[in-house]
């Protein structure tokens, strides 16, 4: 299981050979070896610049050409070990500095996932003004996603996380779900499995700033997008300049079983919602307390244990009721509740037996889980996932820690703890996951109430990155901070670093209103 994106409207419509290298341990030798082991001819080829896109129907490609975008592809290797064979193409896109005179260099953003596409996020330019100025803004398409060479996992739905259900029987039908959906991703393009990883992307990454003519790359990366930045400081640390990671990940439990430990958090966050709820009970009737909402909660997810509850053309059963609150706990604007509020509105009903039609958000939801016609992160994204840390490949281990943890988790632990398609896949790992360890400066920004990332594991990065201060945003119950929850004091802070290269003297925290807490 993984993150998701975090969502930051930028105006498209809706918004491993290992060695040591300076930076620290399980970095990979061509962190010093860069062109003198094969690779010269990638980190030294020219960039062509075109438009973005790439037929009528291309909304975003539109977008990022009335933006001023130019788009690219840079040619890298398959296999890093094997330089000579196979190349791949990553698609690029960049928007120059708005201040030439004072341009520092380039900032590359992805937005999380893995599986997310990344060429869009230069249309955050509008959001960092600051920023734009000094810095071309590059996006990227991570490799195997977007329009960069792309892995085709034959699935019918664009998610497979799912709860495992209240027992042993609806545990089984998940993990042959998860069988299948491996299976999916074996069919055609089962060579490059093992060259989907982070380490891979990070790479990517480093010939894409060579080929730009970049001595050092800046850095801002999302959920995901985190782990990738890590991963860059742990190989390529020398070749950092100023690095943000916003919503981070734990380094050392990312992979197959990232959200394992997410289930107090959404509880959490869950609970934080429902008290949002109560306070509109007269809209939407789940209950005039906290907990006569998460009772009305308890009550749908009891009945699709049961049996499907018939939500408009869809049959909604114990495993998804789960991950339809997760998704949309992401976010802990009045906006996003009273959309949580609708649909769990729907729920209900579809709970009590009635004939219900789902908000078109719910409606939209369930037809990429039903039939795959969704944004698909997913099938992009296990790939990668699974080319990072091996899996346990014993089902009853994942089911005996659902049960052991069921009295304490019992809506969000069989899902977190469920199974995986990484248990079942056909490949392994090419290296192993990348230790990170080391004191290469870099920012973390993150809020204390995060469901996705929790606070234990961004805390964690922060150790792990030794010479990191980080920016809490407190009292928040989101997943993403910078620009993303629009609060002064955490914006203006990351804004003052990556203009002036000043990080702060300390650790600091801001509060839900933009000031500076206590």
């Amino acid at each position: 299981m993984r993150e998701r994106t975090i969502a930051v409207a930028v105006a498209v419509g809706t918004a491993l050979t290992v060695g040591i290298s300076a930076t620290g341990p399980a970095s990979a030798g061509v962190a010093s070896r860069a062109g003198t082991d094969g690779t010269a001819r990638f980190y030294r080829q020219p960039i062509s610049w075109h438009g973005c896109r790439s037929g009528p129907d291309d909304e975003t490609g539109g977008a990022l050409d009335a933006a001023g975008t130019r788009c690219a592809t840079v040619t890298v290797p398959l296999d890093y070990g094997r330089p000579d064979g196979r190349t791949i193409t990553v698609a690029i896109s960049r928007i120059k500095a708005t201040d030439p005179g004072r341009r520092r260099g380039a900032l590359l953003i992805n937005p999380g996932g893995p599986g997310a596409v990344g060429l869009d996020q230069v249309l955050l330019k509008g959001m960092m003004p600051a920023v734009a100025e000094r810095y071309d803004l590059i996006g990227m398409d991570p490799r195997f996603v977007g329009r960069s060479t792309p892995i085709r996992c034959q699935w019918t739905t664009d998610s497979f996380t799912r709860s495992a259900g209240p027992n042993r029987r609806t545990f089984d039908e998940s993990a042959a779900l998860m069988k299948t959906l491996a299976a999916g991703c074996a069919q055609g393009d089962r060579d490059l499995l093992p060259h989907a990883s982070t380490r891979n992307t990070a790479r990517d990454m480093d010939v894409i700033r060579a080929a730009l003519g970049e001595p050092r790359l800046s850095y801002l990366g999302y959920s995901y997008g985190t782990y990738l930045g890590a991963v860059y400081l742990q190989m390529f640390g020398a070749r950092a300049d100023r690095v943000v990671l916003d919503s981070a990940a734990d380094p050392d439990v990312y992979g197959p079983n990232l959200i394992s430990r997410n289930a107090p958090a959404l509880a959490a966050a869950l609970k934080h919602w429902a008290g949002w709820a109560a306070g509109h009970d007269s809209k939407y009737g789940l209950g005039d307390t906290t907990a006569a909402v998460l009772s009305t909660v308890e009550r749908i997810d009891r009945a699709a244990a049961r049996r499907p509850l018939r939500v408009g053309a869809y049959r909604v059963d114990a495993h998804l009721v789960p991950y339809l609150l997760f998704v949309r706990l992401y976010d802990d604007s009045a906006a996003a509740y009273a959309g949580l509020a609708a649909e769990t509105r729907a729920l209900a009903g579809a709970a009590r037996g009635a004939s219900v039609v789902p908000p078109p958000s719910l409606e939209k939801l369930l037809t990429g889980l039903f039939t795959g016609a969704g944004e698909a992160e997913d099938r992009a994204g296990t790939p990668i996932v699974c080319a990072d840390r091996a899996a346990s490949r014993d089902p009853a281990t994942y089911f005996r820690d659902i049960q052991a943890h069921r009295a304490s988790e019992p809506l969000f632990g069989p899902m977190t703890r469920n199974i995986t398609p990484c248990a079942f896949w056909p490949t392994t790992p090419a290296e192993p996951a990348t230790e990170i360890r080391n004191h290469v400066p870099a920012l973390i920004v993150g809020a204390d109430g995060d469901p996705v990332t929790p606070y234990p594991g961004q805390r964690a990065m922060h150790r792990a990155l030794a010479g990191s201060r980080m920016i809490t945003l407190t009292g928040a119950f989101r997943h993403g901070a910078y620009l993303a929850a629009g609060n002064a004091c955490v914006n203006a802070a990351v804004d003052r670093y990556l203009v002036d290269g000043a990080l702060p003297g300390t650790d600091i925290a801001c509060d839900t209103s933009g000031g500076t807490g206590e």
